[in-house]
């Protein structure tokens, strides 16, 4: 009868963890926008994410939108703030979009920075965009840091990069792991503080 017991205590645990793998890198995204006073572009892979912004803002999800830019971060000898203008400039909706400089290395410690960017619109309803496997993780910490909003979230899907069948690719398993290691201290230590 423990015999009995005990395996089926394994064999449940062993399912449970081959479903959870199975799909842990579909549990990564949430692709729920809605409409808000303003969407903000988490700043990286700026091969995706400002694009799947500027289609959301021509769709009217929100009227104004911030493109997040770390300053001390040079290309070239030219501040990725200063790209980042330049390219806002090159697009019709210019004058709808505006540089936020952020100075955190982190989606924790940009929060706060959006949120110094936030505050003079008198938002209440933020759309964040990042990253497809980034986004349940920013949409923790931007709920967390910033209560104040009211906050949803949009997949910018980049091909390469990530992918639901991750053990098939070295790229997607590394992306999968590593959010799945910075979900579990967001939710151990950051969380806390």
């Amino acid at each position: 009868m423990r015999f009995r017991r005990r395996f089926v205590i394994v064999s449940l645990i062993v399912v449970l963890i081959f479903v959870f793998a199975t799909q842990a890198a579909h549990l990564l995204v949430v692709d729920e926008p809605e409409k808000a006073d303003v969407i903000v572009v988490v700043a990286g892979e700026t091969n995706v994410r400002p694009s799947h912004a500027l289609v959301l803002l021509r769709q009217g999800f929100a009227p104004r939108a911030f493109f997040d830019a770390e300053p001390r971060v040079v290309v070239y000898d030219q501040r990725l703030t200063e790209i980042a203008q330049r390219y806002i400039n090159s697009l019709p909706e210019a004058s709808r979009i505006s540089v936020c400089p952020i100075l955190g290395f982190s989606t924790f410690e940009e929060a706060a920075d959006v949120s110094r960017c936030l505050e003079p619109l008198g938002a209440h309803r933020v759309l964040i965009v990042t990253s497809d496997f980034h986004t349940r993780r920013a949409r923790m910490i931007f709920r967390h840091r910033l209560p104040q909003y009211q906050i949803s979230v949009g997949a910018a899907r980049g091909p390469g990069v990530f992918g639901d069948a991750w053990w098939t690719n070295r790229e997607w398993a590394k992306e999968t792991l590593n959010e799945w290691s910075k979900i579990l201290v967001y939710e151990a230590v950051d969380r806390w503080r």
